[in-house]
């Protein structure tokens, strides 16, 4: 297998840009996927407080890193702050619980799950008053304290997660310390260009979700008629012509552009299958049929945020 690509950090550190995603991952069933992930060659996996299974994925660390093959400082681990946790006393013990639940002593990378704002305790609001706005609880206050978990050494690099142009912009102006990473939603139905562009000007290293489109998530967060990347007909006749999967030119696309992707799967053989993406390149012809396949479609609204009686009117801004 060819050597994994990376996305280097300011410090000299680097990110494998192929790490296994956890989200949906169930409980009974993601230690496993994160075993089989570290023995089988990843060196980034991608964690979240609220995708409630880190105490598992921390079972599958543990595991591992005392076997002895892999070591704790040669995986990339990520982990994100929830909607729950902004105000600045509450973000590094949000932090802390996620380090003691993985079973780990630091991050590599933290990031703001979402540029909104709940009560503290609250998993999802079912009520317009669980929501705090951006003027209560200002997304820079987050910041500070995230600024501070770096500091204090519980994390090594610190980013936002589904934020936009606008909210970058706004954040960088008001800090010294910029965002180091953004995680978004980024595949060929959603190229984000004018985003990518931004953060390689400010040296904001980019992670991909949802690169095959999410398709196991649940019927509530899905709308009608949704797109399949993997049915696309243009994306299985290039994987065809490279004797690929078209989850792997999904992956692969993703990588050649310079982003991190983080493909999420329990089975042991889709596991390999998605690493082996690096092993393909895409010539200059099958970019230009993806570029065709842009037509800014979300998979992750993000509308689950926005009701009548709060202030989160549009969460993608821009």
């Amino acid at each position: 297998m060819k050597p994994l690509r990376t996305l280097k950090y300011k410090n000299g550190d680097e990110q494998p840009a192929i790490g296994l995603g956890t989200w949906k991952s169930g409980k009974g069933e993601v230690a496993k996927a994160v075993e089989i992930a570290l023995n089988n060659g990843y060196r980034h996996i991608d964690c979240a407080a609220t995708y409630g299974n880190e105490a598992e994925v921390g079972e599958a660390f543990e595991k591992v890193f005392s076997e002895g093959d892999v070591k704790r400082e040669d995986v990339w681990i990520t982990s994100k702050l929830w909607n729950d946790s902004h105000k600045k006393e509450d973000v590094i013990p949000a932090l802390k619980q996620t380090l003691s639940d993985l079973k780990l002593d630091y991050l590599d990378l933290y990031l703001i799950h979402w540029p909104v704002a709940f009560e503290k305790g609250v998993g999802f609001p079912d009520k317009d008053e669980q929501y705090y706005s951006l003027e209560e609880v200002p997304i820079i206050e987050t910041w500070e304290a995230m600024v501070e978990a770096k500091k204090q050494g519980l994390v090594k690099h610190i980013g936002v997660s589904n934020f936009s142009t606008n909210k970058l912009e706004d954040l960088i102006s008001k800090t010294d310390e910029k965002p180091e990473a953004l995680q978004v939603e980024l595949h060929p139905y959603l190229h984000q260009n004018e985003l990518l562009e931004f953060c390689s000007k400010h040296k904001i290293n980019v992670t991909a979700y949802s690169p095959l489109g999410s398709g196991d998530r649940s019927e509530a967060m899905k709308g009608e008629d949704e797109p399949s990347l993997l049915e696309n007909p243009i994306i299985i006749k290039i994987a065809k012509k490279h004797g690929a999967s078209a989850g792997q030119i999904l992956i692969n696309w993703a990588v050649q552009r310079g982003t991190a992707v983080i493909p999420k799967s329990t089975n042991e053989g889709r596991i390999k299958e998605n690493l082996a993406s690096s092993g393909y390149q895409l010539d200059q012809d099958d970019l230009a049929e993806i570029d065709e396949l842009d037509d800014h479609f979300r998979y992750v609204t993000g509308e689950f945020f926005v009701t009548e009686g709060n202030s989160y009117s549009n969460i993608y801004d821009d």
